[in-house]
């Protein structure tokens, strides 16, 4: 029987394991996607040749799968979280394909993210850190060059340690992960699977019933190590004094958007700093204790005065303040390494899950989703570090996990 004529076998490799589909080699890319979505109860995924997820195999209806894989030939699954927008997932091929071939050709070379001026140049620069001649250590003459002067790398601890830098610029962090004789080409990402494991056999199916072979592990969130923006300076004081006049006048906190420029921050090794030229206080709700965000018609023309000028939105400013002493006019310091330095509804309304305000919360498990548990880790004022289970009434855990971001 010819192999274009009849099924064949195509093994698709998931975090879950091995799963084998039939299917027709005239059948095409979007047909495969289909089926894969079905047999495997998933969406948002991609699907790819080679084990390390490139050579992605894109699910358009033109072409058949027969013109790129064979008979028994094993593809490999990516799952992409839910909100991503992602060219393979079966919600936007539809629209994809509304391009003729050329036209999609150049929708995906323009499709490109341009990076920021500061990270370009930076991308350019070696990083290292130069040392000078140690008259005591080295014992080479002056055009030479021993471990004691030889210039360090932008990640080295102990020179971060010396200069009581606590977080790698994000170059620093990258350089860092593609250093060493590989320079990082078989780094392995964990591909985190929090689903139930399906088929066991030693007891009910969940909810009735679990066990430690198919129940997810718990996870632990790790404090991350660079930064992306090392410093922040305002061109002149005049700026954040005019933001702090509102609450000065009313006792209200007040909210504004940073407006400025990335620029080379030499005080750290490949470090970037924002340099703030205006506050732009969008329309808001404004008590002792809160704010509230209102709808701005305004936002597009700032935008695009902003683009003239040559600044871009680099970051948000808000207050804080209590009074404690009118007279003196000194205010409560409520914010700290003893307490917090964000709160927990200050770090959702910063991070990027506009489209998906829900991933910014930890959910508790029910009868329909299992949530394994999900731990950080902490200090002590031993300096050890401990466990902390995070919970959604434990308002004292959730505050000190966002610390950590």
């Amino acid at each position: 029987m010819s192999k274009s004529t009849s099924n064949f076998l195509v093994r698709i490799q998931s975090p879950e394991g091995i799963k084998r589909i039939e299917i027709s080699p005239k059948s095409s890319f979007k047909q495969l996607y289909e089926c894969v979505q079905r047999v495997l109860k998933i969406d948002g995924f991609g699907l790819f040749k080679e084990r390390n997820f490139s050579n992605e195999l894109y699910a358009n209806s033109s072409q058949q799968i027969g013109s790129a894989l064979k008979h028994g030939d094993l593809i490999y699954l990516k799952q992409i979280a839910s909100g991503s927008a992602r060219r393979t997932s079966t919600a936007s091929i539809d629209n994809f394909e509304n391009f003729s071939g050329s036209l999609a050709d150049n929708f995906s070379k323009t499709n490109v993210v341009i990076e920021d001026e500061v990270d370009q140049l930076l991308a350019k620069e070696d990083g290292l850190i130069k040392r000078g001649r140690d008259t005591k250590l080295c014992h080479h003459a002056s055009n030479g060059c021993c471990v004691h002067c030889s210039p360090m790398e932008p990640y080295d601890e102990s020179y971060l340690k010396e200069h009581k830098i606590k977080h790698l610029s994000f170059h620093s962090y990258i350089r860092k992960q593609t250093s060493g004789i590989d320079r990082g080409k078989y780094m392995v990402f964990d591909d985190i699977n929090c689903r139930i494991k399906t088929g066991c056999r030693d007891h009910l199916p969940w909810p009735k019933g679990i066990c430690s072979k198919c129940q997810p592990s718990a996870i632990t969130l790790n404090r991350q190590a660079y930064r992306h923006v090392d410093n922040v300076m305002f061109e002149n004081t005049n700026i954040v004094e005019r933001f702090l006049n509102y609450w000065r006048t009313t006792g209200h906190q007040r909210m504004g958007f940073l407006y400025g420029t990335y620029e080379m921050n030499t005080d750290v090794p490949l470090g970037i700093r924002a340099k703030v030229a205006a506050i732009y206080e969008p329309p808001q709700e404004t008590t002792r204790d809160s704010i509230k965000f209102l709808d701005d018609e305004a936002i597009n023309d700032v935008e695009e005065v902003a683009k003239v000028l040559g600044l871009r939105k680099v970051g948000w400013i808000f207050t804080d303040l209590i009074t404690d002493d009118p007279a003196a006019g000194t205010v409560k310091q409520l914010r700290g390494i003893e307490t917090h330095f964000l709160t927990a509804q200050e770090c959702i309304t910063a991070v990027p899950t506009k489209d998906a305000p829900e991933l910014g919360y930890i959910r508790e498990s029910s009868d329909k989703q299992y949530v394994p548990d999900v731990y950080y880790k902490v200090s002590d004022k031993y300096k050890l570090i401990n466990k902390k289970l995070v919970r959604m009434d434990d308002n004292e855990n959730i505050k000190s996990m966002m610390d950590l971001i």
